[in-house]
């Protein structure tokens, strides 16, 4: 699967989160965020020799109950999930290698 572009209109349930198989990425952050926009390259680079991995956008902010599920505070955050369960995360990351690096506990890299 390539990068998602777009957020979430509607964030999942936790308990949806929860039931997923398999790798996933899920990406807290907001649209106008500036450390969300500077790090849209730097995921998109990391997620290259992801194909299959699934990639979930979520918008927060004041009252969604996903983020504070998982305890965001900042954005963006990243939640790196094996069968719905958290294995990494990374908060505002600024490289690649560090986004690379956790995807790679959760999805041996393709290609």
């Amino acid at each position: 699967m390539t990068m998602n572009e777009v957020y979430a209109a509607i964030e999942p349930a936790r308990a949806q989160i929860d039931g997923l198989e398999g790798p996933a990425l899920l990406e807290f952050g907001s649209p106008t965020c500036g450390h969300c926009r500077a790090a849209q390259a730097l995921i998109s680079a990391a997620l290259e020799h992801h194909p299959q991995l699934r990639h979930i956008k979520i918008a927060d902010g004041s009252g969604r109950l996903l983020g504070r599920s998982f305890k965001v505070k900042l954005w963006p955050t990243l939640v790196f999930l094996s069968s719905g369960q958290e294995v990494a995360r990374l908060v505002r990351p600024n490289d690649a290698t560090e986004i690379r690096s956790a995807l790679a506990q959760i999805d041996p890299p393709k290609g």
